[in-house]
C-alpha cells in the first residue's frame, strides 16, 4: 500500500497552486489544505482505491499518472488516465456513493490524500473552492455525456 512521505509544506502549497481546481484560491487556504492532507507515495501498479468501495477521501495527484479502470462484463478496463495537478475521487465524497472507478498507479506517484470530513469542511468554509468543484464536475459531466452520445451514434452506424 502507499506510504507516507515527508515533504515541506511549501512544496505542497506550490504543487496545490498548479491544480486547476484551486486556481485563484489564496495562499492561506492552500496552506490549510496542504496541512490537513496526507502526502503518500504509490509505486507503479499499486491501487489507490477500488470501484465499489466507500469513498472516504479525495486524491490530489502531485506527481505521476494513474489509470482509471471500470468493471465491465469482459473484466476491468482502463477508460481514462489522470495525471499531475488533477483531483480524483471527489465524486464519491460529494454524492455519498461508492467509488465509481478503480485507480491504479500507471507510474510511481506522489499524492495528497484529503479525508472526506476535511474536504467537506474545506468546501463549507471556502465557497470559492465549492464553485470550482462544481465547475470541474459540470465540465466532466458534459464531456461524459458527449462521449456517451458519440458512442451511441457510432453503435447505430
Amino acid at each position: 500500500m502507499g506510504r507516507e512521505v515527508d515533504m515541506s509544506l511549501e512544496t505542497e502549497v506550490e504543487a496545490l497552486r498548479r491544480v486547476p481546481l484551486f486556481r485563484g484560491i489564496d495562499e492561506t487556504k492552500l496552506r490549510l489544505l496542504a496541512f490537513i492532507s496526507d502526502r503518500t507515495r504509490y509505486q507503479k501498479g499499486e491501487r489507490l482505491c477500488s470501484q465499489g468501495e466507500e469513498g472516504d477521501s479525495a486524491f490530489i495527484i502531485l506527481l505521476g499518472t494513474a489509470d482509471v479502470r471500470v468493471d465491465t462484463p469482459e473484466g476491468e478496463r482502463t477508460v481514462a488516465q489522470v495525471g499531475e495537478n488533477s483531483i480524483v475521487g471527489e465524486i464519491a465524497i460529494l454524492c455519498d456513493v461508492p467509488r465509481t472507478a478503480t485507480l491504479v498507479a500507471a507510474t510511481d506517484m506522489d499524492v495528497l490524500i484529503v479525508s472526506k470530513d476535511d474536504f467537506l469542511k474545506l468546501l463549507k468554509e471556502f465557497p470559492d473552492i465549492s464553485l470550482e468543484v462544481m465547475r470541474t464536475l459540470a465540465l466532466r459531466l458534459e464531456r461524459t455525456t458527449r462521449d456517451l452520445a458519440e458512442a451511441q451514434r457510432r453503435a447505430g452506424d
